[in-house]
Protein backbone atom coordinates (compact mmCIF):
# COMPACT_ATOMS: atom_id res chain seq x y z
CA UNK A 1 0.00 0.00 0.00
CA UNK A 2 1.51 3.29 -1.05
CA UNK A 3 1.09 6.35 0.88
CA UNK A 4 -1.77 7.39 -1.06
CA UNK A 5 -3.72 4.65 -0.44
CA UNK A 6 -2.57 4.29 3.08
CA UNK A 7 -4.24 8.24 3.38
CA UNK A 8 -7.72 7.00 1.38
CA UNK A 9 -7.80 3.69 3.40
CA UNK A 10 -7.44 5.69 6.49
CA UNK A 11 -10.05 8.59 5.78
CA UNK A 12 -12.65 6.23 4.54
CA UNK A 13 -12.60 4.63 7.53
CA UNK A 14 -12.65 7.12 9.78
CA UNK A 15 -15.80 8.40 8.20
CA UNK A 16 -17.26 4.93 9.15
CA UNK A 17 -17.40 6.22 12.88
CA UNK A 18 -20.84 6.82 14.00
CA UNK A 19 -21.85 10.26 15.28
CA UNK A 20 -21.49 10.27 18.93
CA UNK A 21 -18.53 7.60 19.17
CA UNK A 22 -14.75 7.56 19.27
CA UNK A 23 -12.10 5.07 18.39
CA UNK A 24 -8.19 5.10 18.35
CA UNK A 25 -5.51 5.72 16.16
CA UNK A 26 -4.63 2.09 16.84
CA UNK A 27 -7.83 0.39 16.10
CA UNK A 28 -7.84 2.43 12.43
CA UNK A 29 -4.49 0.59 11.56
CA UNK A 30 -6.13 -2.68 12.71
CA UNK A 31 -8.87 -2.38 10.30
CA UNK A 32 -6.74 -1.09 7.17
CA UNK A 33 -4.79 -4.00 7.30
CA UNK A 34 -1.90 -1.99 9.07
CA UNK A 35 -1.67 -2.59 12.85
CA UNK A 36 1.92 -1.29 13.30
CA UNK A 37 1.02 1.98 12.38
CA UNK A 38 -1.61 3.32 14.50
CA UNK A 39 1.25 6.67 14.83
CA UNK A 40 0.76 6.94 10.95
CA UNK A 41 -3.13 7.12 11.21
CA UNK A 42 -2.57 10.15 13.18
CA UNK A 43 -0.22 11.73 10.54
CA UNK A 44 -2.69 11.13 8.59
CA UNK A 45 -5.35 12.82 10.10
CA UNK A 46 -3.07 16.06 10.90
CA UNK A 47 -2.47 16.47 7.09
CA UNK A 48 -6.17 15.80 5.72
CA UNK A 49 -7.06 19.49 6.40
CA UNK A 50 -10.31 20.74 6.09
CA UNK A 51 -10.52 20.59 2.74
CA UNK A 52 -10.97 16.86 2.67
CA UNK A 53 -14.62 15.87 1.06
CA UNK A 54 -16.64 14.46 2.06
CA UNK A 55 -15.74 15.76 5.33
CA UNK A 56 -13.45 13.97 7.74
CA UNK A 57 -14.45 12.86 11.26
CA UNK A 58 -10.35 13.38 13.08
CA UNK A 59 -12.51 14.65 15.94
CA UNK A 60 -13.65 10.94 16.86
CA UNK A 61 -10.23 9.38 16.41
CA UNK A 62 -8.50 9.90 20.06
CA UNK A 63 -5.25 7.76 22.41
CA UNK A 64 -5.75 3.91 23.33
CA UNK A 65 -6.28 5.36 26.77
CA UNK A 66 -8.91 7.38 25.77
CA UNK A 67 -7.07 10.52 26.03
CA UNK A 68 -7.52 13.55 23.59
CA UNK A 69 -3.71 14.20 22.07
CA UNK A 70 -2.62 17.87 23.69
CA UNK A 71 -0.57 18.18 20.31
CA UNK A 72 1.89 20.59 21.70
CA UNK A 73 2.88 23.82 23.86
CA UNK A 74 0.27 26.44 22.17
CA UNK A 75 -1.94 24.64 19.90
CA UNK A 76 -5.66 24.75 20.13
CA UNK A 77 -6.52 21.49 18.47
CA UNK A 78 -7.18 19.55 21.72
CA UNK A 79 -9.78 22.30 22.56
CA UNK A 80 -11.13 22.09 19.19
CA UNK A 81 -11.72 18.31 19.30
CA UNK A 82 -13.05 18.79 22.59
CA UNK A 83 -15.73 20.65 21.24
CA UNK A 84 -16.74 18.77 18.74
CA UNK A 85 -17.13 15.70 20.71
CA UNK A 86 -19.20 17.53 22.82
CA UNK A 87 -21.25 18.96 19.98
CA UNK A 88 -22.29 15.03 19.06
CA UNK A 89 -22.99 14.74 23.14
CA UNK A 90 -19.98 12.94 23.64
CA UNK A 91 -18.88 13.87 27.38
CA UNK A 92 -15.04 14.79 27.80
CA UNK A 93 -13.99 14.89 31.38
CA UNK A 94 -10.57 16.63 32.51
CA UNK A 95 -8.41 13.73 34.31
CA UNK A 96 -6.23 14.17 37.49
CA UNK A 97 -3.37 15.96 35.62
CA UNK A 98 -5.58 18.38 33.14
CA UNK A 99 -5.51 15.56 29.93
CA UNK A 100 -9.32 15.50 28.29
CA UNK A 101 -10.23 12.34 28.54
CA UNK A 102 -13.37 10.24 26.88
CA UNK A 103 -14.63 6.87 28.66
CA UNK A 104 -14.01 4.67 25.82
CA UNK A 105 -15.87 1.74 27.21
CA UNK A 106 -19.25 4.43 27.33
CA UNK A 107 -18.18 5.94 23.47
CA UNK A 108 -16.51 3.65 21.58
CA UNK A 109 -16.53 2.15 18.35
CA UNK A 110 -14.26 -0.84 17.67
CA UNK A 111 -15.94 -3.04 15.20
CA UNK A 112 -13.79 -5.95 13.84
Amino acid sequence: MDIAEFHAAVYDTVRRIPLGKVTNYGHIARLIGMPNYSRHVGQALKLSGLGVAPPLPWHRVISSSGVISSRGPNTTRAERQKQALEEEDVEVTVGRTGELRVDLKSYGWFPN
